[in-house]
């Protein structure tokens, strides 16, 4: 099985949010999946958000990877990760009536067909999936099963050693008393 890994490096900025959108549209046409197509439009909307909160709640530099399976244009499936240095384990919440925030999380679980996180390094990194075509479509199309796929559980806080009350990035712009 082949698979083509592009990564983009973001830095602690919201207005790289943008560039990263920008910069994953121009891959996945590359990969075969135009503008128009509905898994691009949800493919999108997954990468803003990850990336999103990565620069907004850490306020650290993340690299955006997106993973795709080679062979017919119309199988496999597309993963995308966000890595970042902050060891902070992502806190889903649930957003009330006008909240301006808090969906980030809940729109990637109703989007993506899976989605986790793992520590890597010092910090984490975060990926969802999202299937092109029926699982076995295909022979030899990308298979998520076979890169690492860790089922989100807020077990694995504690297997992994994270206390999420009162965790600090250790690269977060400081906020005034």
């Amino acid at each position: 099985m082949q698979v083509l890994q592009v990564q983009l490096e973001i830095g602690p900025d919201p207005a790289e949010v943008g560039r990263a959108r920008r910069w994953a549209r121009s891959r996945l046409a590359g990969s075969g999946i135009e503008d128009d197509e509905p898994v691009a439009e949800t493919l999108i909307l997954l990468i803003s958000e990850l990336v999103t909160n990565a620069v907004v709640h850490t306020g650290c530099p993340a690299v955006l990877r997106m993973l795709f399976g080679l062979g017919v244009a119309e199988a496999g499936t597309v993963r995308v990760e966000v890595a970042d240095t902050s060891a902070c384990p992502p806190r889903p919440r649930h957003a009330e009536g006008d909240d301006t925030n808090g969906r980030g999380l809940e729109l990637v679980d109703g989007l993506a067909d899976r989605w986790g996180w793992q520590p890597e390094g010092a910090g984490k990194r975060i990926w969802c999936e999202v299937d092109r075509s029926a699982p076995g479509a295909v022979a030899g199309a990308y298979e998520p099963a076979a890169y690492e796929p860790a089922a989100y559980d807020s077990a694995a806080y504690d297997a992994a050693g994270f206390d999420p009350v009162g965790c600090e990035s250790s690269c977060a712009i400081p906020r005034p008393a």
